[in-house]
């Protein structure tokens, strides 16, 4: 067997192979402060620890996100203390159906997903949701219905019967 090279770290050595120290001791060998250099001489650096220094943020952001709070089944028979439970009041939004429920409960939620309302309803239970899946929401204004039309003509005809 050959014999192995031990390798040396050049600790404990006064120039640590660099030759002169005097090239190594000046402000001009450390190529900047912070992030100076990162788009140049120490952009391996940047890639490496902190890729989200240069450049855009990625991906969409919008601004109005709602985020949803969500129980499972298994979990609302254990805070409900009667028959009805209002889970609005408690702060989730949507109801999932994952567990078991035994109980025959009134869950009144913004929303349920379609297992959950099965499994509610199998058990003797009712489903009281504040917005259900499927069904438009008409968001006809006054101005399209023709109602602020008739009431500015009556508006109009009074002013003139009284001249």
């Amino acid at each position: 067997m050959g014999s192995r090279k031990k390798i040396e770290k050049n600790r404990g050595r006064r120039f640590c192979n660099r030759g002169s120290i005097k090239k190594y001791r000046g402000k001009g060998n450390r190529g900047g402060k912070g992030f100076s250099g990162t788009k140049k001489h120490n952009k391996s650096w940047v890639n490496r620890f902190c890729p989200e220094h240069i450049g855009k943020p990625r991906g969409f952001v919008p601004k109005n996100k709602k985020e949803i709070t969500v129980i499972n089944i298994g979990e609302i028979e254990k805070l409900a203390k009667g028959k009805e439970i209002d889970l609005g009041k408690l702060g989730y939004d949507k109801v999932l159906g994952k567990g078991r429920i035994s109980k025959a409960l009134t869950v009144k939620a913004y929303t349920f997903s379609r297992k959950a309302q099965e499994k509610i309803e199998s058990a003797g239970g009712k489903v009281v949701a504040e917005f259900v899946p499927g069904e438009e929401v008409t968001g006809e204004t006054p101005k399209e219905t023709g109602e602020i039309a008739e009431d500015t003509e009556e508006d109009s005809g009074e002013t003139e019967e009284k001249n």
